[in-house]
């Protein structure tokens, strides 16, 4: 397998918001009671298990050729959930391995990278905190990645889920800016030491390209890799609100990254979309509509970057 990775000359990263992968246990400590069995989603054992197969299901369809070398996630709940879907789940003979933050988000969500020991041998991995500003709840913390890929060099990864705009765009936007103070700091720090080194930047910034924030940690010699990605059957955007596409996932390089850039582009296929009456056209398949169920995947479409090594 390895032999055949060297020969692919290729690395694949994918990039998903799993939307509220929670398993059904109670953690007293955190916000997530909603996604318990008795309570008003019911959420039981079976659905959990639909879900965490339905995502593998999305990821390893992103690839013809294989699976994919890594992928960043959002809204992962706890170790136990990343056990499940790398061990037990349809992904249990692709062999990933895993890391993933603990942070003092208050419903207890967490962002996690799978990664192809195969093709990425990782050196270290640890956890960016930021610090809440006035008026912000605890956030996910940010995680940081490092390991080795095929060629012998080192890839360094950074996994973000940054606040939502809730209470409005503006309200919301110094909540965002704090995670990508926090993001840069480490990537000035890593690039003063090491200017060419390789860096991806990935997950839900809950915000547009051309947002402050997002131009921003652009500035910070990085490249938004994926901003004119698009997938099929029209999807313009990871993500749908009111009829109306949005980019807010994105994959961010350094330089010496945004040169090995093959393709980018919207993972999506028919069976992670539905057809919206309202709007016209399709959105994502999601687990729920309000609060009735259905055996979906997210209501966010994986990003794909492919690089040439």
């Amino acid at each position: 397998m390895f032999l055949s990775l060297l020969l692919s000359g290729f690395l694949t990263f994918v990039e998903l918001n799993c939307e509220n992968l929670f398993d059904t246990r109670h953690d007293s400590l955190k916000q997530d009671t909603e996604y318990l069995p008795e309570a008003t989603r019911h959420w039981t054992k079976k659905r959990y298990w639909q879900k965490l197969n339905n995502t593998a299901q999305e990821l390893l369809s992103c690839c013809n050729d294989g699976i994919p070398d890594l992928i960043a996630l959002c809204e992962i709940e706890n170790d136990t959930v990343m056990r499940d879907f790398s061990r037990r789940s349809l992904l249990r003979n692709a062999g990933y391995e895993y890391v993933m933050t603990q942070s003092p988000d208050l419903r207890g969500i967490d962002v996690a990278l799978l990664y192809s020991p195969t093709s990425f041998a990782l050196i270290n991995s640890h956890s960016l905190r930021v610090v809440p500003v006035e008026g912000m709840r605890p956030t996910r913390d940010i995680l940081y990645v490092s390991g080795r890929i095929l060629t012998g060099d080192t890839l360094h990864v950074f996994v973000v889920h940054a606040p939502s705009r809730y209470g409005g765009e503006r309200h919301s936007r110094p909540f965002r800016q704090a995670v990508a103070d926090r993001l840069c700091q480490s990537i000035d720090s890593l690039q003063a030491h090491s200017p060419d080194a390789h860096i991806i930047v990935a997950g839900d910034f809950n915000d547009g390209a051309d947002s402050p924030v997002l131009q921003y940690i652009a500035n910070h010699r990085l490249c938004n890799m994926t901003k004119d990605a698009r997938g099929q059957n029209g999807v313009r955007g990871t993500y749908r609100y009111q009829g109306e596409w949005e980019s807010i996932d994105h994959v961010f390089g350094s330089p010496t990254i945004i040169n090995k850039v093959d393709t980018t582009y919207i993972h999506a296929p028919k069976f992670l979309l539905e057809e919206e009456n309202k709007y016209g056209g399709y959105r994502p398949r999601r687990t729920y509509n309000g609060m009735r169920y259905q055996p979906g995947f997210s209501d966010h479409l994986p990003l794909v970057v492919r690089l040439r090594l």
